[in-house]
């Protein structure tokens, strides 16, 4: 989920942190699975069984795939280089099949062997509002496309779909509101004012916003498989992909040979309370890390304590500095309150070396540091014109919000950091302003059990990260209790979507897809935490 950004170690991982307008990473109630095939024989135009996967045009029911152009991306990405690429076409919404349609970017990336596996890798991309598109470099650097293909959809509404459900207008305002106190009352009420400016612009093109959500978006990729004429794929997801993966192997497990999901975020604990949790269960393994350190422990002691009372004097006092960012020399304006900071730390696990250091110099008057990680973020390019808001709050709004109270993050807050402020336990992080934002989004709420555990025999690798603050750790063995397969993995030290930051992880990753049923995992015992920086 993606609101508000901070540093990365990885520019192309989007977290759950809220790029809408407060947030960063729903469904309609009846009639959202994939319509059945029509009786007819789908129409292909196959040049014979043996030709690559996505060379063919073909209509199965109410979905058609079609070759073409690669999906456009904001920067050129070498690993499409040679992909096959394509359209899917599919309803809109399921619920009126006669009504609009929507284009959906296709890019294949072929195997690094002459002899791949026949069942592709399909990457879910994070967020909500990432275009797996733009993902590709992660995955083929990784090693996905060792021996099988790699299958790049852009999710109904992202960067390069027709139509997208991009918010310029909610970018900018995230970077503006690096001069504003976080979780103040007028802060909200221009987020929200955001929200809807963005909002009425895409209900005023047509767009069915209710009908972006997970239910379609795994129905598209149903489709898809379909479409393709594949037996059977993998799926892997990061971050808010695993929420959408959890779904898509409740709805449709047929066509599933395997599944791994990085960062993990169940639909069914999904939510506020469950962000304070992650936030706790992050920290918590970078402040232990540094402890376990002599130099980092003598230089730093107590950092948690350090950092629950710099939280508390932020919030009861503002700190306002100004910085430059890297490639500019125009001043930002920079408040740090005590929501700013914890919202900061939420991603600053991704640069867990730094973070004593800077805490420590935020102690001793010198915020500059911080402040330009916070602002950094949300004036990133990466941060402009590439998040479909629309999908974020399609999701959270119809998934989330009427399943949880807007009450829950204060009680999520108080149970997890029970010394903040109530000002800050009030606003969850990465989900900031919530409930305001979706009463104005006005998407109808999914049905219920959007909202239930995923259970099967599916063999699945569910991985984490121990610094992971995001999307906490001890939702690798929530999964895993339900998936009798499952093979749930918690790789130390590293921060959210532990596949971009780690070998080991890659390398368990890839080896999963060998043979789901004995992932290896030997490098797990050769990591070690990181050397904290030590300041004068």
């Amino acid at each position: 989920m993606t609101r508000r950004q901070a540093t990365r170690r990885h520019r192309s991982v989007r977290r759950l942190q809220a790029t809408s307008a407060g947030l960063a990473t729903g469904l309609l109630v009846t009639g959202l699975l994939a319509a059945p095939a029509r009786a007819n024989s789908p129409t292909d135009t196959s040049p014979g069984p043996e030709a690559p996967i996505g060379t063919v045009a073909r209509t199965v029911g109410d979905a058609r795939f079609e070759p073409g152009p690669c999906p456009r991306t904001p920067e050129p990405i070498e690993a499409l280089d040679g992909a096959r690429c394509g359209t899917l076409t599919v309803p809109e919404n399921r619920a009126e099949p006669s009504g609009r349609t929507i284009e959906l970017g296709v890019a294949i990336v072929p195997a690094a062997t002459d002899k791949p596996k026949p069942d592709p890798i399909v990457w879910l991309a994070g967020g909500p509002g990432d275009d797996a598109v733009g993902e590709a470099k992660m995955a083929i650097d990784g090693g996905l496309n060792r021996d099988r293909d790699v299958i790049f959809m852009s999710q109904r509404g992202t960067y390069s779909a027709d139509p997208n459900l991009l918010c310029p207008n909610i970018d900018a305002f995230n970077a503006r509101s690096v001069g504003l106190v976080y979780d103040a009352p007028s802060t909200g009420r221009l987020h929200v004012d955001a929200t809807k400016a963005c909002r009425d612009r895409l209900a005023g093109r047509g767009i069915d916003l209710g009908a972006y959500n997970d239910t379609e978006s795994a129905a598209d990729y149903e489709d898809l498989r379909k479409a393709l004429d594949i037996k059977q794929w993998n799926l892997f997801g990061i971050s808010y992909g695993t929420h959408l993966a959890l779904v898509y192997m409740r709805l449709h497990p047929e066509g599933l040979r395997s599944v791994g999901i990085d960062g993990i975020l169940p639909p069914s604990k999904a939510g506020s309370a469950a962000t304070w949790s992650s936030a706790r269960q992050g920290f918590d393994g970078l402040f232990k890390a540094c402890a376990d350190q002599p130099a980092c422990n003598k230089r730093y002691p107590n950092l948690s304590a350090t950092f629950d009372r710099l939280v508390r004097e932020l919030e009861a006092k503002p700190v306002t500095t100004t910085v430059t960012l890297p490639g500019s020399d125009k001043p930002v304006k920079v408040v740090l309150d005590g929501g700013a900071l914890v919202n900061w730390m939420t991603s600053a696990t991704h640069v867990a070396p730094q973070v004593p250091a800077a805490l420590d110099e935020l102690a001793h008057g010198k915020p500059q540091r911080i402040a330009q990680q916070w602002a950094g973020g949300k004036l990133s390019p990466q941060a402009m014109g590439r998040v479909a808001h629309g999908l974020v709050y399609g999701v959270f709004c119809s998934e989330w919000t009427p399943y949880e109270s807007e009450d829950a993050a204060l009680r999520g807050g108080q149970a997890t950091f029970p010394s903040f402020p109530r000002s800050v336990q009030a606003q969850a992080p990465q989900l900031t302003f919530l409930h305001p934002d979706c009463d104005v989004w006005n998407v109808p709420p999914a049905s219920p059990s959007i909202r239930d555990v995923t259970r099967g025999d599916i063999p699945t690798l569910a991985l984490s990260g121990g610094f992971d603050s995001q999307t906490g750790a001890d939702n690798g063995p929530y999964v895993g209790r339900t998936l009798s397969k499952a093979k749930v993995v918690t790789v130390p030290y590293e921060p959210h979507v532990v596949f971009a930051t780690s070998k080991c992880a890659q390398d368990i990753t890839v080896s999963f897809f060998d043979d789901p049923a004995a992932p290896k995992t030997e490098c797990l015992k050769s990591l070690k935490a990181p050397e904290f920086e030590i300041g004068s």
